[in-house]
């Protein structure tokens, strides 16, 4: 006797997934990663010299702000002690002491917060804790900065004789990225405030 052996199809089973799919196991490819990573050393190729620039646009134009302060400071004071014509206050200024509004070597002017200090009718140069053209520009919201009020502001000051640098803080290169206000050394003469310095900022 001979066995007839009958085949019945089987239907083919639609929820049956791949091995590689099985149980939730996804993941990328090779080619995928390596475009991933393409596109984004392409961005940072592109938008990180973009960003740097934006951080040094900021810089200059901080300085560029302070340097117009640190010109309306010194106009607004000379106009004060001019207007004033040599003559002392009578009433005390809000600071303490009394203005003198010499146009001198040595003089005062009076502002709301207080005295400032004046050679030839320009603000003076002076150290930090000394009222002078510092004070007068206003960098900060104090009247009469430190050192750490003034650099938590983002600014720096050094004086060296009769010359102020004034830059900012994190600057590349903090010796190519300031101005200079310079107090005058003879009566009638200006009290110029140097272009700005920003190869290094």
């Amino acid at each position: 006797m001979s066995k007839v052996i009958k085949l019945i199809p089987v239907k083919p089973d639609m929820n049956h997934k791949p091995a590689h799919r099985r149980q939730g196991q996804f993941g990328f490819t090779l080619i995928e990663l390596i475009v991933v990573i393409i596109i984004l050393g392409i961005l940072a190729a592109v938008a990180l010299p973009r960003f740097v620039n934006l951080q040094r646009d900021a810089r200059i134009a901080k300085l560029q702000a302070a340097r117009g302060s640190v010109s309306a400071a010194a106009a607004l004071v000379h106009a004060t002690a001019f207007s004033r014509a040599g003559l002392a206050d009578t009433a005390p200024c809000a600071g303490g002491g009394t203005a003198d509004n010499a146009t001198g070597l040595t003089g005062t002017v009076c502002t709301e917060s207080g005295l400032i200090n004046m050679v030839y009718a320009y603000p003076a140069v002076t150290a930090i804790g000394t009222p002078g053209i510092l004070s007068m520009a206003g960098l900060t919201g104090v009247f009469n900065p430190t050192a750490a009020q003034l650099q938590a502001e983002g600014y720096t000051y050094d004086v060296n004789g009769n010359v102020a640098t004034f830059g900012v803080v994190g600057a590349t290169t903090a010796s190519s990225c300031f101005f200079t206000y310079t107090q005058p050394l003879a009566p009638n003469n200006a009290a110029p405030v140097s272009g700005l310095t920003t190869t290094g900022c």
